[in-house]
């Protein structure tokens, strides 16, 4: 089987270690712990690629040179390159709503605002994908989007960070070895 694991975020080092970006981040950390191929650019897909396998099954990873709100853009193209089935892709991508450091999948869900998903539904033409969900909001407290997305993490994130990723890894292995729904039961928050 193929899966496409879509790490969202923005190109380009002033992006680089900001909230908005965790989504790639923790594909990049993925694609290191488990001996992927290095990231190579593929102007056709308007995205970096690295590819791997997990057992008997193959995994693209894919990380958009698209800004954030035009990422269904890379996703349509990846998806359609490698003929791979909505139900088999995994987007990950941080969330406002969530706690800093806490995680949750979902499958065939709205976009919740955020619009780099909004267009990924868009250009996929379907909502049944897995969204893999990452917190970044460090307080209880509403915010505004703009003030916590594009903030860097700092020197005590670090931690938290560190096993958010852990934790991303290995809530991405148990989907595709084993099943979503069981990474759903064991990882979600």
């Amino acid at each position: 089987m193929t899966y496409l694991i879509i790490g969202l975020g923005n190109p380009g080092e002033e992006y680089e270690n900001t909230r908005h970006n965790i989504g790639r981040d923790a594909v990049i950390y993925f694609a290191k712990k488990n001996n992927f191929s290095d990231f190579s650019e593929n102007k056709k897909l308007k995205s970096l690629v690295s590819e791997g396998k997990l057992e008997k099954n193959k995994v693209i990873l894919i990380l958009p040179e698209t800004y954030m709100n035009k990422s269904g853009e890379a996703a349509s193209f990846a998806q359609k390159y490698f003929k791979t089935k909505p139900e088999n892709i995994f987007v990950v991508y941080d969330d406002i709503d969530l706690s800093f450091g806490t995680i949750k999948i979902s499958f065939n869900k709205n976009s919740g605002g955020h619009k780099g998903i909004g267009d990924v539904i868009k250009k996929l033409k379907t909502k049944e994908f897995y969204r893999v969900r990452l917190g970044i909001n460090p307080t209880k407290k509403k915010k505004n989007a703009a003030e916590v997305v594009l903030k860097k993490f700092g020197k005590k994130d670090e931690l938290v960070l560190k096993k958010l990723k852990k934790t991303i890894n290995e809530s991405l292995l148990c989907a595709v070895l084993e099943t979503p729904q069981k990474a759903m039961g064991k990882f979600n928050q």
